[in-house]
């Protein structure tokens, strides 16, 4: 099992990114699914989470600007940054809940994708 993000890039302050974080493997069933962030020097923080269900979670920083959604059946979650800040600047990781056998849960972690926001 394993997660791959991508999209992240270089952009303006006040731009847009999207990314995306697919989970591939054997996998059974996916509970949450999460965006982290880590700013250099700084501690790892939760940006986004949802549910299997539907249910988010925001951090108080990106609310309003940043939008999680996931695709179920392509085992994909998504995160759309828009107004983004130079404070946004960091390496984005995804991070699911992810069983690959019926009541074998684990906590997975994709590699990081690089979002830099220029003022």
């Amino acid at each position: 099992v394993q997660l791959q993000a991508y999209g992240g890039g270089l952009v303006q302050a006040g731009g847009s990114l999207r990314l995306s974080c697919a989970a591939s493997g054997s996998i059974s069933s996916i509970g949450f699914m999460r965006w982290y962030r880590q700013a250099p020097g700084k501690q790892r923080e939760l940006v986004a989470s949802m549910s299997s269900a539907g249910g988010t979670n925001y951090a108080d920083s990106v609310k309003g600007r940043f939008t999680i959604s996931r695709d179920n059946a392509k085992n994909t979650v998504y995160l759309q940054m828009n107004s983004l800040k130079p404070g946004d600047t960091a390496i984005y990781y995804c991070n699911a809940d992810l069983s690959v056998a019926p009541d074998k849960w684990g906590y997975y972690w994709g590699q990081g994708t690089q979002v830099t926001v220029s003022s």
